[in-house]
């Protein structure tokens, strides 16, 4: 295989050409360093916050492909994964995966003993996320746990401490990631049915609407709640609410069911994450 194919598989292993996963990874990270620091943070941990993120999410899809690589191909959006058709070899990806911690390692090097305990754990929830699609209908709540745990990482290299009231970011973090994330199963769950992949999506059933609105009420109000726990103002309030709007936005986008609108709702939830940043941002800044 010529080089420069090898390069662009493995830059598709890692899902380079879809940046999504990166950015609702990166936007809850930057409220929790905005908020830890009443304002702009520090500009070396906003480096190495937003440069561990891209490489963690990198890992990530590399532990997920590597568990699901047996049964991507017999889901219609998956089949052309580079584990699937050869284009990568196992070996290759844990190479590649093991030089991507290994480098994220090295950036938390340059925050401090708190941080880098906290970044153990989140190896440690991306790593077992991909297997609890085989044993749970909710390996949503493990994948929340582990997209919210720059949150607290957050805090810890900003303030050097954990303050209790960062727990309702992280708690609303979660529950949104578990409403985008059984969006986004909504498209596989006619596959995952038959190879025999657990979500969200199937468990939900006929009610997945239902609980995804609720989800998303639960999200908005957690959010309310850290407004209020750190005195923030009116700026922050106009994000949220546009992100309401966007949330009632999403549920008509998948009232059908069509897995194209699904997936177009779970793509738009960027748009959550940047309008409650610029609220955030404004509202410290104004």
């Amino acid at each position: 295989m010529p080089e420069t194919s090898k390069f662009q598989a493995l830059l598709q292993l890692v899902r380079f050409d879809k940046p999504i996963g990166t950015l609702l990874l990166l936007w809850p990270t930057l409220w929790a360093l905005w908020i830890a620091a009443a304002g702009v943070p520090d500009w070396n941990l906003l480096l190495i916050f937003s440069l561990g993120t891209l490489l963690m999410r990198s890992a990530g899809c590399i532990v997920n492909d590597l568990a699901d690589r047996h049964w991507d191909g017999e889901v219609h959006r998956t089949r052309g994964r580079p584990l699937v058709t050869g284009a990568v070899t196992v070996k290759e990806a844990r190479l590649l995966f093991l030089a991507l911690l290994c480098a994220a390692f090295v950036l938390v090097l340059f925050t401090n003993a708190l941080t880098v305990k906290l970044s153990f754990a989140a190896v440690a929830l991306a790593s077992i996320y991909p297997l609890m699609k085989r044993y749970t209908h909710l390996p949503q709540v493990v994948l929340g746990a582990a997209f919210s745990w720059g949150i607290p990482m957050a805090f810890a290299a900003q303030m050097g401490e954990l303050p209790t009231a960062l727990w309702l970011i992280y708690a609303a973090n979660l529950v949104w990631t578990m409403a985008y994330d059984t969006k986004y199963a909504m498209v596989d769950r006619d596959d995952d049915l038959v190879v025999g992949i657990k979500s969200s999506a199937i468990l939900f059933g006929r009610h997945d609407r239902l609980i995804i609105g609720i989800l998303q009420l639960v999200f908005l109000g957690l959010m309310v709640g850290t407004g209020l726990r750190f005195g923030l103002g009116v700026f922050y309030y106009l994000g949220l609410a546009t992100a309401a709007l966007f949330c009632a936005y999403h549920q008509y986008l998948i009232r059908e069911r069509d897995p194209a609108g699904c997936f177009k709702a779970f793509l738009h939830n960027t748009w959550v994450g940047a309008v409650i940043f610029i609220g955030l941002a404004l509202d410290y800044a104004i």
